[in-house]
């Protein structure tokens, strides 16, 4: 189970108390989080999630709180922190940074269709139309830098028979970098994978978890989310999918030339980004009874887009 933090039942009670929620019915661990631990909290007056911020610097927590509140008052279905009688919203539990928020209704897909992926790509474009005007300024701790920085010497962990396409890669991001982040920019969920979105039978309830969002060119989120709701078993894109979840988006946010020509490159990068953090974590959580996800689906995804045969919307 991947809960880093274990509670006991009379210390969250007394975290609890003050939001006025009522009596602490229930509690659980959530399996499915990989970096922070998540529990359902059932209370007299509704269900709720509690976090406790397991990775990153507790200086970007109210960035997080600002942008969730920013887009519950653009009216999109995202979880956003409760206050307590006393207007707090980040508190400490277990010496963790926590924030407890609404449960959204729904349950995750695992086997995505093209209807799924035409919600997931009109929602996206709403949480970049939300921001892109004024967005709230975080850098990315998973950005450009980071795999630069990381990718090296993770490379040389690697089989010799990979380590070509992550070289090439990296040297690919190295060159584009300048032109990447010139590209047009707003907030960015940049984790929009299957497991962060809730549907309630055809439609899109909500979308969860956050903790990777910052500031950056729109087309990476777009690329993140494609990966991994268009990808097949081997890692090459459904068309049919992928189809749907670009028109949505362009629907609502038409692209930019430049978006069109670097839309390959952006691919690649996304599929980099989470080849390289899965192998961290691998390598960090080994033998622990935690989630990792497989590095070697983004490995598979990035050999398949070596050749993106699938442009924007617009050059069709």
């Amino acid at each position: 189970m991947s809960v880093f933090t274990p509670l006991e039942r009379p210390e969250l009670e007394t975290f609890l108390a003050p939001y006025g929620l009522g009596r602490l019915r229930d509690f659980q661990g959530i399996a499915a989080g990989s970096e922070n631990s998540n529990f359902f909290v059932s209370l007299e007056q509704g269900e709720f999630v509690l976090t406790l911020v397991e990775r990153g610097p507790s200086d970007d927590l109210p960035f997080f709180i600002e942008l969730l509140d920013v887009l519950h008052d653009a009216g999109l279905p995202v979880p956003y922190a409760l206050r307590t009688t006393d207007g707090e919203a980040l508190r400490s539990l277990a010496e963790k940074p926590a924030l407890l928020q609404p449960r959204l209704a729904g349950k995750h897909i695992s086997q995505p269709n093209p209807h799924h992926c035409q919600e997931v790509g009109a929602l996206l474009a709403r949480i970049h139309l939300a921001t892109r005007n004024s967005p709230l300024e975080r850098e990315s701790d998973r950005g450009l830098d980071w795999m630069l920085a990381e990718g090296p010497s993770l490379a040389l962990k690697l089989p010799e028979a990979e380590l070509p396409l992550l070289r090439d890669a990296l040297a690919e991001i190295q060159d584009m970098k300048a032109r990447i982040q010139a590209l047009p920019r707003a907030n960015l969920h940049a984790d929009l994978f299957r497991d962060n979105v809730l549907f309630d039978g055809p439609h899109l309830a909500g979308v969860i978890d956050f903790y990777n969002a910052c500031s950056g060119p729109m087309l990476y989120d777009l690329a993140i989310a494609l990966n991994d709701w268009c990808s097949d078993e081997e890692g090459a894109l459904d068309a049919a999918r992928a189809r749907a979840l670009l028109g949505a988006y362009a629907a609502l946010r038409p692209f930019s030339a430049a978006e069109a020509e670097l839309w390959p490159t952006m691919l690649r990068v996304a599929c980099v980004r989470f080849w390289l953090s899965r192998l961290i974590a691998a390598e960090s959580f080994a033998g622990q009874e935690v989630l990792i996800h497989d590095p070697a689906e983004f490995q598979r995804r990035l050999a398949q887009r070596q050749q993106v045969d699938l442009p924007l919307p617009f050059a069709f």
